[in-house]
């Protein structure tokens, strides 16, 4: 009874780790888009350096994650389950994190060049992978499947706006070449927000993992979250 009860207490600590893990990459994602919008260099600079704190943390939970599954035997399968997706789901978050820091490093490159369109899809597009993040870690845990099965959909949301960004910006490019350094700079950052919802998918997958013990595959590719400067 004490071990069950001990063990317990330690996942309520991760999970609460998780959930403290996830308000730090939404902040760093919406402070991102809105440094970008605004070319705010110093909040940019301060997004940049903040990955460093979502790195530290992502590692501390990882490292207590581990200690609890070698020291806390035996664990059931539906404990393991849930550990081992917290790792996954860890993973999950910082990879996020880097895709704002990624948006952070565009604004700097980008300094005080004028925009090449109007700054709207963009930060819709962070709007709804933000929401579609905030849903999927609640439902992660609270082991929420039936929740975690239609957060998925809103992707396509995502997706679509990131398909009109990139028509406008490659028209934008062929009438006017001088303006490929920045437009391509904008595809990236809107690239890095679709990448970030397709990553709540995967935690999604893993919360119906965790209360059915069934994977239910959700496949993503994996990219590069920041660019190189052109040239």
């Amino acid at each position: 009874m004490m071990a069950r009860a001990t063990l317990d207490r330690k996942i309520k600590n991760l999970t609460d780790d998780i959930l403290i893990l996830n308000s730090m990459v939404e902040k760093a994602t919406l402070d991102s888009v809105d440094a970008l919008k605004r070319r705010d260099l110093e909040k940019a600079r301060e997004v940049y350096e903040f990955d460093q704190k979502i790195n530290e943390k992502r590692f501390e939970l990882e490292n207590d994650t581990m200690i609890t599954i070698a020291t806390q035997q035996p664990i059931m399968g539906g404990d393991l389950r849930l550990l081992a997706s917290i790792l996954e789901v860890t993973g999950e978050l910082e990879r996020m994190g880097d895709y704002a820091k990624g948006i952070a490093h565009i604004t700097l490159m980008l300094g005080s060049q004028p925009p090449v369109k109007p700054f709207v899809d963009i930060p819709r597009m962070a709007e709804i992978a933000i929401e579609m993040l905030h849903d999927a870690v609640g439902a992660f845990v609270a082991k929420d499947a039936k929740t975690a099965q239609k957060i998925p959909e809103r992707d396509d949301e995502v997706d679509e706006l990131y398909n009109q960004v990139y028509r406008e910006l490659v028209a934008i490019m062929i009438s006017d070449p001088s303006t490929i350094d920045r437009a391509n700079f904008l595809m990236w950052a809107a690239h890095n927000l679709e990448r970030m919802a397709d990553r709540v998918t995967n935690i999604c997958e893993r919360t119906i993992y965790v209360a059915s013990g069934y994977m239910e595959e959700m496949d993503a590719s994996d990219d590069e979250a920041i660019p190189k400067t052109p040239g």
